[in-house]
């Protein structure tokens, strides 16, 4: 797992951003991956699988959020992350 610093630093639009949408849809990547791959050695941990899909759940709310807003943002962040939607 990446540290939390440097994906805002990748992420951010200015110095001491952390709450743009950018940001925090990287922060859930992040930590949505890290918990697949616990998942794929612990298939009967259901707690952790209902923690994920909360997370799948607020990650697409905030892409949501972010379309709505400014498409090309929302292009933009998917494309470096890798995201299907």
């Amino acid at each position: 797992m990446r540290p939390k610093s440097e994906i805002i630093t990748t992420h951010a639009k200015s110095e001491g951003d952390t709450g743009s949408p950018e940001v925090q849809i990287a922060l859930l990547t992040e930590r949505i991956n890290h918990l697949n791959d616990h998942l794929r050695d612990h298939p009967k941990d259901f707690h952790s699988r209902r923690g994920l899909l909360k997370l799948v759940g607020q990650r697409r709310r905030l892409q949501r959020y972010l379309m709505n807003q400014d498409v090309e943002r929302y292009r933009a962040i998917n494309a470096t992350l890798g995201l299907r939607r």
